[in-house]
């Protein structure tokens, strides 16, 4: 597989924070409901990062809900008549050095999301608009070989957007994410794609509400087939809390109020020249302490 055209959605790492919000403590499923990474967000060629040089990427994401389920999958009547709607724009930079390691091609990015945030809880609405959490990695880690891509890295949330603990609409989740990565991307020799992005999170906590958000193991997928300059396929993602969340050090909930979700939706990409499109629409399913939606990316590339 070539290496000389960048594709959007190449590198596996996360891309922006976006969907946090406030509610009723006993119903969380990390504090606000979710976590700092955006399900979803990777996709085609999730682990073939580029050759050396410096890119610039653009993501822009729709979300909306309009359920926020319990832990037995049922409308949550602690958040009741729930509306989110969520949209973001990412920038993202990413620079792959010569340095070679083991093998390996060295890189590092940083990405800032600008989102728009409108909630709904039991008739209050709240809207706000800004710079979400920044996120840095220092260190990608990329290997390639006819068929087969893989890497490896750590992104870093770092809490730099507007956040208040008596807001409804954050656009911060006001405490550290650290989220080591793995991608892998095979790409058959008549045209079909496998790629999936493995994470998982360590969050800080929040020194706001002393509230500890629990571990988080997530991965985004993705299988395709390539027809000349379209590759149509089926992706998603998949999310499952880990540990409990704990409130001044105490257990929520009977459960932990971990979260559960799973999507599932079409996609396609166009490459044209050095430029490259990704569309792809994500329905969630088997919710469990978390909002119950639908996603919307759409992302540009264009190599220099």
């Amino acid at each position: 597989m070539k290496r000389d055209v960048f594709k959007p959605a190449v590198i596996m790492m996360a891309c922006l924070s976006m969907l946090a919000f406030g509610y009723a403590a006993d119903s969380r499923a990390t504090e606000m409901g979710g976590g700092a990474y955006p399900n979803g967000a990777e996709g085609f060629n999730a682990a073939a990062l580029p050759p050396p040089g410096t890119y610039f990427l653009n993501y822009f994401t729709f979300y909306t809900a309009d359920s926020f389920k319990d832990k037995d999958g049922n409308d949550a009547a602690a958040v009741p008549n729930f509306k989110l709607n969520a949209v973001a724009n990412v920038f993202r930079l990413v620079h792959m050095t010569k340095l070679d390691l083991l093998g390996g091609n060295v890189g590092m990015q940083l990405l800032l999301p600008i989102v728009n945030m409108d909630v709904s809880v039991a008739g209050t609405n709240q809207k706000r608009t800004g710079l979400g959490d920044v996120i840095v990695d220092p260190f990608i880690w990329a290997f390639h070989s006819k068929n087969l891509h893989y890497a490896f890295g750590l992104d870093i949330y770092i809490p730099t957007g507007t956040y208040d603990k008596n807001d409804l609409a954050n656009i911060s989740r006001n405490y550290w994410t650290f989220e080591p990565i793995a991608g892998l991307s095979y790409f058959s020799d008549d045209g079909y794609e496998f790629s999936t992005k493995v994470m998982y999170d360590f969050n800080t906590k929040n020194g706001a509400t002393d509230y500890q958000s629990g571990q988080e193991f997530h991965f985004d997928y993705t299988l395709a087939k390539k027809f000349g300059a379209f590759t149509p396929g089926v992706g998603g993602y998949f999310y499952k809390q880990v540990t409990d969340d704990e409130l001044k050090g105490q257990k929520v909930g009977s459960d932990g109020a971990k979260g559960q979700v799973f999507a599932i939706g079409p996609q396609l990409k166009y490459d044209y020249k050095n430029m490259s499109f990704a569309l792809k629409y994500q329905k969630e399913l088997l919710v469990e302490n978390k909002p119950e939606g639908h996603k919307l990316w759409f992302t540009m590339l264009y190599a220099f």
